[in-house]
């Protein structure tokens, strides 16, 4: 007797669960073949630069705003519009934590093998201040003194920034440990590394050199390679759109007129730079350098009268909303004045996505990609040298050959 109510116990211990999952409804959708899912669709669109018509096919074939798929191995709820995206953004390490493939962790180690998601957020908070508004300003002269040097000496020779992490980290900790020796001034430097040097952790323990210097390889790698695309496809669609180019050269040279030749540019001369950062903004909504990002739930979670199973992966898509006519009608075309006055209404141009997991480097890239416009357009004019370059579009959307031009000097 005492046997048979064990085993009904531990029957009943599995089954109520599962019995929680099947009276809870889910996300209409599908889960497609055994472990790949929907694997193979998915990242086959984003390869052909059309990962919004996963996400639309799907949200008009359910008719419904999220859905459920599976993606390598994990079940997934896909947010498809605004309302997806503001919820996701607020709901951070509430209902939701970020998430990272494990790969991360191979090509970022920790010294205490932690993971990098439970790293985010200290690293974050050290981003969060050098590259905030009232610092990155001190530093637009110098941004542009090294971009005009760069544009004189070595506009042809750009080396691809990260060739092995390991033989990149163990430079930096050596850089860190001489920077830990001349160092003089403790409360002195608003640099990454001067920073790190005194941030804490979580527990109050100060960072270590190879700790550091993982995440300095984490962040440069990270703004490399968007940074790097997003102005060779800007500068892409300067060239085939000849009345967008002569917009941006007359805003670059009538803050050009009013400095000297010597001049470094200004805070101030950034802020006149409008038209532009819409240029950059336009280029970011129509190849963003991201495809989204997923989180992981970490409860029980209901939205919009469909419940989400705590460990569930939940993804919100850039494209979604990007190529949605009803947030940016004809999104297929390049047109800046879409950011005009007040520009897209709140959650539907998401490049940096948004939230407490926004990307920090927002400021750093409207200062750098501006910076380069403004060195750029004002002393060359350029033609593609191939007319009709592929795009690839996966991991980032970018030119298949770089985009060489031939440049002119004006």
């Amino acid at each position: 007797m005492v046997m048979e109510f064990h085993h009904l116990l531990l029957l009943l211990w599995f089954l109520i669960p599962l019995l929680y999952l099947f009276l809870r409804k889910l996300p209409p959708g599908r889960s497609g073949w055994p472990l790949a899912g929907e694997t193979l669709d998915f990242f086959s669109k984003a390869n052909q630069g059309c990962i919004h018509k996963f996400v639309a096919d799907r949200r008009k074939k359910y008719s419904s705003n999220i859905f459920r798929t599976s993606l390598i191995g994990f079940p997934v709820a896909i947010f498809c519009d605004v309302e997806g995206n503001k919820f996701l953004f607020s709901n951070e390490n509430k209902l939701f934590k970020h998430w990272l493939p494990s790969a991360f962790d191979k090509l970022f180690p920790k010294s205490n093998n932690k993971l990098n998601t439970e790293h985010s957020k200290s690293l974050r908070k050290l981003l969060a201040f050098v590259l905030k508004g009232d610092v990155l300003r001190e530093y637009v002269g110098e941004m542009d003194e090294v971009m005009k040097h760069h544009l004189q000496t070595d506009w042809n020779s750009f080396r691809r920034a990260i060739k092995a992490s390991k033989l990149m980290r163990e430079e930096f900790e050596e850089m860190i440990r001489q920077r830990k020796i001349d160092r003089l001034d403790s409360s002195s430097g608003k640099d990454f590394i001067s920073h790190a040097l005194q941030a804490t952790d979580d527990n109050g323990q100060l960072f270590n050199e190879a700790d550091i210097a993982s995440h300095l390889l984490g962040a440069l790698q990270a703004a490399y390679g968007t940074l790097h695309h997003t102005i060779t496809n800007i500068m892409m669609y300067l060239t085939e759109h000849p009345d967008v180019y002569n917009l941006v050269l007359r805003e670059q040279k009538a803050i050009a007129r009013l400095k000297k030749s010597k001049d470094r540019l200004s805070w101030e001369d950034l802020r006149k730079m409008k038209y532009s950062w819409n240029v950059a903004c336009e280029a970011l909504r129509l190849k963003s350098p991201a495809l989204g990002g997923f989180k992981e739930a970490i409860t029980d979670v209901d939205y919009g009268g469909y419940a989400i199973p705590r460990g569930w992966m939940m993804h919100w898509n850039a494209h979604a909303t990007h190529m949605n006519p009803e947030y940016f009608p004809n999104p297929e075309k390049f047109d800046p004045s879409r950011f005009q006055g007040d520009g897209p209404s709140s959650y539907t141009f998401v490049p940096f996505g948004g939230g407490a997991h926004m990307c920090p480097g927002y400021e750093y890239a409207r200062l750098a990609i501006c910076i380069f416009l403004h060195n750029v357009v004002t002393k060359f004019r350029w033609e593609k040298l191939i007319p009709n370059e592929k795009i690839l579009h996966y991991p980032i959307p970018r030119p298949a050959q770089g985009l060489p031009v031939l440049l002119y000097p004006l």
